[in-house]
């Protein structure tokens, strides 16, 4: 348990060029409790062979709960060619996340040509879906999207999109290199925020498209005990997904680098709420 928070979840981009077992061997020996699963670990493991209850065993085998279940992103703005192959996708990522007893599906907006309008109707698809498994849909905006660039603009879409299963990922990162670092979100009611990712922001302009220079908490310049108090007003119980990517920490041994953001982590949350 993560102070006031389900506790703390290991996203796999961090360890990104380790084999999938050893992520989860990695994530369990550290002291996370939860794994964030990204699509693309599905599709290694089916590369190599395995099927995809057997990539689901490895995850109920290692102990470890699943905070959220990626899906493909690219359906908010999807044309109408590429759309159903899409939705089709976040059926699949829907369906693992029940056969893990996961909550929670998130994804990016990532790329697109349809209309802001069209991707009204795209969410509120997507979060019937998710409805219709009895789950809830976090989206995520980045702040280098060329639409859905700001947490305003995200908040308006998934307003428009009336639909209570869709609900929003705010990201430590994006936060702050969009403008809304520290308690800059506290004009989110609490009930608007599903699902929240971190890591720590260099002072440094970013340097690539996704950004991959994220480091451990308390190594940059995120303003944590605002953060993590605004969090914990608004009543916000759910996982703190630690999501790093970044080729220093692609290089070393993921043991090392669960660790670290493990070590990191307890002690902002150990500032921002002594006494």
């Amino acid at each position: 348990m993560a102070h006031r928070f389900a506790g703390l979840a290991l996203h796999t981009w961090t360890v990104d060029t380790t084999p999938f077992e050893a992520v989860l061997i990695a994530a369990k020996a550290a002291g996370f409790e939860a794994v964030e699963l990204r699509r693309v670990d599905f599709k290694r493991c089916h590369e190599r062979g395995l099927s995809n209850d057997a990539v689901l065993a490895l995850v109920r085998d290692s102990g470890l709960k699943v905070s959220a279940v990626g899906t493909e992103y690219g359906w908010t703005f999807a044309a109408r060619d590429d759309r159903e192959r899409l939705f089709a996708s976040l059926e699949e990522a829907c369906t693992n996340a029940v056969a893990l007893d996961c909550g929670t599906v998130m994804s990016g907006i990532g790329p697109g040509a349809a209309s802001f309008e069209e991707a009204v109707a795209n969410v509120r698809r997507a979060g019937e879906i998710a409805a219709r498994h009895g789950l809830r849909l976090a989206l995520e905006y980045q702040f280098q999207h060329p639409i859905v660039s700001s947490l305003d603009i995200l908040r308006d879409l998934v307003g428009r999109a009336g639909q209570p299963t869709v609900g929003l990922l705010l990201d430590a990162y994006h936060l702050q290199r969009g403008g809304r670092p520290g308690r800059g979100f506290d004009d989110v009611p609490g009930s608007e925020i599903f699902y929240v990712q971190y890591s720590d922001v260099p002072d440094a302009p970013p340097v690539s498209v996704p950004p991959t220079d994220r480091l451990p908490p308390g190594k940059g310049v995120v303003r944590w005990s605002d953060l993590l108090q605004s969090l914990a007003d608004k009543g916000y119980r759910g996982y703190l997904s630690y999501e790093a990517p970044n080729p220093a920490h692609w290089a070393r041994d993921a043991a090392g680098v669960a660790r670290e953001g493990v070590q990191a982590t307890r002690g902002v949350l150990d500032r921002a709420f002594e006494g």
